[in-house]
């Protein structure tokens, strides 16, 4: 009797547990804030120096699902750790799969009075092909015509902006 009661809690348990992991896997507008706000403070230390550690996919800037990407003002890729062939492109001109040209958006953000903001778009997750919703955080270097990055997937603009008010 023993043995099917804590059978049946460790069976009950499971998908507690489940849950728990698949959360735990997935960055938060938190960490996105402080690996933006790390990224830009290390290129405003190291200048373009910086972006062969935020490109680096195995380092710092990529953790759970997420990682940080920086572009110059003119909207050209500097770095991105998952894909480097789009280092040197410039991205203005690009629409998401629903028409946004969210780079410019990035660039209007990193040019604002704050420089520093969220931009709701679509976007492959890592390894998939498929765009996705994604939210990143903007945020200009301070003294350098950089900005740097990093967002989530499923999430919308007011729901990130709402857990950093929590």
């Amino acid at each position: 009797m023993k043995k099917t009661f804590l059978f049946a809690v460790c069976l009950a348990l499971i998908p507690l547990l489940w849950t728990g992991h698949a959360q735990a896997s997935e960055a938060t507008p938190q960490e996105v804030v402080q690996k933006v706000t790390e990224a830009a403070q290390l290129v405003a230390e190291k200048g373009e120096d910086a972006f062969a550690e935020i490109s680096d996919k195995n380092g710092r800037f990529v953790w759970k699902d997420s990682y940080c990407f920086a572009y110059d003002m003119t909207g050209t890729i500097v770095a991105h750790p998952i894909k480097p062939n789009l280092v040197g492109k410039n991205l203005m001109g690009m629409k998401d799969i629903k028409g946004k040209m969210f780079t410019a958006e990035f660039v209007s953000i990193a040019k604002s009075a704050s420089g520093k903001g969220w931009s709701d778009y679509w976007w492959p997750k890592p390894g998939e092909k498929q765009p996705s919703l994604k939210v990143s955080y903007i945020m200009k270097v301070p003294g350098k015509d950089f900005f740097v990055g990093a967002g989530i997937y499923d999430v919308s603009k007011e729901e990130a902006e709402k857990a950093l008010s929590q």
